[in-house]
């Protein structure tokens, strides 16, 4: 039988198959089932054989992906996701995974050379150009920040990432992505000319044209992730007065497109009341109808170098980590913190459409199998760990992660010596981080509710990972290294919350 008209025949059957999970036709809970059932039990499998050999992780890591499965399918079942949009990712499904052989031929190569696996994915961030000024920025961005990428160097980054690293999936941030333009190529451009990967956006929320809507929706790899502070008094204090009711018209629009959309929150003690409460996350998912949740919690850099005292106390910490696991095992939702859980999106989404790909490609079971559980995050991503990502920011430098603002190599530099990305990735700032990451993993003591080198180890971040010739990317970043004060209250802080979660991590993986 021609192979083309079998994947055009398990292309109708998969998109009708998602359609009957989506709308709860009969059958469909005993499918839904079988599915998460399959997931446990792959991702178990995986655990015990490659992992920690602990309950509590392979739980955690099967439930995010049961959690995300659940509200995409709901989302679908409402028409947050249109069907166009669902028709077009299986398309883009079948584009990437004749490429599927490259992924692996481009990893193999990458660590036969380095030593070592690539990244995942890179975080970049074209232009620090805002039209918000928000306090504590990280970025520093505002309205009279220009500094911008030209398109063809986030062009070549974004193909070395993919030919190079295998990676199938950019993260874009900034300042704001929808106000980079470099003549008539914009952050979509890179959507409609990088078909075979994906793309997360993280975005304010207030610049949604209907033509931008009408791309996105044709393009349909890039969601968008919109911040927001907590409800509108929060948000507008932080962002300006009229903000968040412009997010939600938006939101609005997003949703009549189909365009499938999540949610980001900076964590302080100013939010922190509104984030311990089932009736915030309810709002977000249920009425707004996000699929995805990301938290950050504050880091004292850039504008917010002078906030310490926004931090969360050890004990606020501790409280939140248990009103994660609640959100995650009770209420179904998938919200995940950027830099301190060790399973996210990113891995959740790239084994969600490589599961697929085997689907359409291969004699594979019909979603009772559904993960092929790979490798997945433990502990801090960045430095450009096996399967992590590391961060470019506006003016070129390449830094371990956006929280972490130092560098040593700069994308024109490297570009100019004509280097590629992975050359940076092999610098010493780079090699030390993820030396310090493996060592974090294979201790026993290794706590991954505090997995961040710079927030919760700035000892550490100091005195093993950061190197004399490492600069920083601003003048904030260059006064936390000459603040003595700075590194007291950090490593005061550090040694509080190791103190507060350590025995919360032992409970867990009930080990003494």
């Amino acid at each position: 039988m021609n192979e083309n008209f079998v994947v055009k025949i398990k292309k109708i059957v998969l998109l009708s198959g998602i359609k009957l999970l989506a709308n709860k036709k009969p059958g469909s809970s005993i499918l839904i089932k079988a599915i998460n059932r399959g997931i446990r039990n792959s991702i178990r499998s995986y655990e015990f054989t490659h992992g920690a050999k602990s309950e509590y992780m392979a739980k955690v890591q099967a439930q995010f992906l049961i959690n995300f499965f659940k509200q995409v399918l709901k989302n679908i079942g409402k028409g947050y996701i249109s069907k166009e949009y669902v028709q077009a990712f299986i398309n883009n499904l079948v584009r990437s995974s004749c490429y599927r052989e490259e992924i692996k031929v481009a990893i193999e190569t990458y660590k036969n050379k380095y030593g070592v696996k690539p990244p995942k994915f890179v975080f970049v961030s074209p232009t620090q150009k805002c039209n918000l000024k928000c306090t504590d920025c990280y970025a520093a961005s505002s309205p009279l920040t220009l500094t911008s990428l030209p398109y063809h160097i986030v062009e070549r980054l974004i193909k070395e990432m993919h030919n190079i690293c295998g990676s199938r999936l950019s993260v874009i941030s900034g300042g704001e992505p929808f106000m980079w333009k470099d003549g008539r190529k914009d952050i979509i451009s890179l959507a409609e000319e990088f078909t075979d990967m994906f793309f997360m956006v993280y975005t304010n929320g207030t610049l949604m044209s209907e033509e931008n809507l009408k791309r996105l929706k044709q393009a349909a790899n890039m969601t968008l992730v919109i911040s927001v502070e907590g409800y509108e008094e929060q948000t507008d204090k932080r962002r300006g007065k009229g903000v968040y009711q412009k997010i939600l018209k938006n939101i609005d629009r997003i949703k009549k497109y189909g365009i499938p959309f999540g949610v980001s929150v900076t964590v302080t003690k100013e939010n922190i009341d509104i984030l311990m409460q089932n009736d915030f996350y309810e709002y977000l998912f249920e009425e707004l109808g996000a699929t995805y949740m990301y938290t950050f919690h504050l880091m004292p850099i850039g504008r917010a170098k002078d906030a310490i005292e926004l931090m969360l106390t050890p004990d606020q910490r501790l409280k939140f980590t248990l009103k994660w696991e609640e959100l995650l095992f009770k209420k179904g939702y998938f919200v995940a913190d950027f830099g301190l859980h060790f399973f996210n999106l990113n891995t959740t989404y790239l084994q969600f459409t490589l599961k697929w790909q085997d689907i359409l490609f291969k004699k594979s079971h019909w979603g009772v199998d559904f993960l092929d559980a790979g490798p997945v995050d433990r502990g801090c991503i960045a430095y450009g760990r096996p399967g992590g990502y590391f961060y470019v920011d506006w003016n070129g430098n390449i830094m371990p992660c956006a929280l972490v603002p130092f560098y040593k190599d700069n994308i024109y530099n490297l570009y100019k010596q004509d280097k590629t990305i992975a050359d940076a990735l092999m610098s010493d700032l780079f090699v030390r981080g993820r030396k310090w990451q493996s060592d974090f993993v294979k201790d026993p003591s290794g706590n991954f509710f505090t997995p961040c080198a710079i927030m919760d180890h700035y000892r550490d971040f100091r005195e093993k990972i950061l190197t004399p010739d490492t600069k920083p990317e601003d003048e904030y970043a260059k006064l936390t290294l000459e603040d003595q004060e700075y590194f007291k209250k950090m490593d005061e802080f550090d040694s509080a919350l190791q103190q507060k979660m350590a025995p919360l991590w032992k409970k867990r993986m009930k080990t003494e």
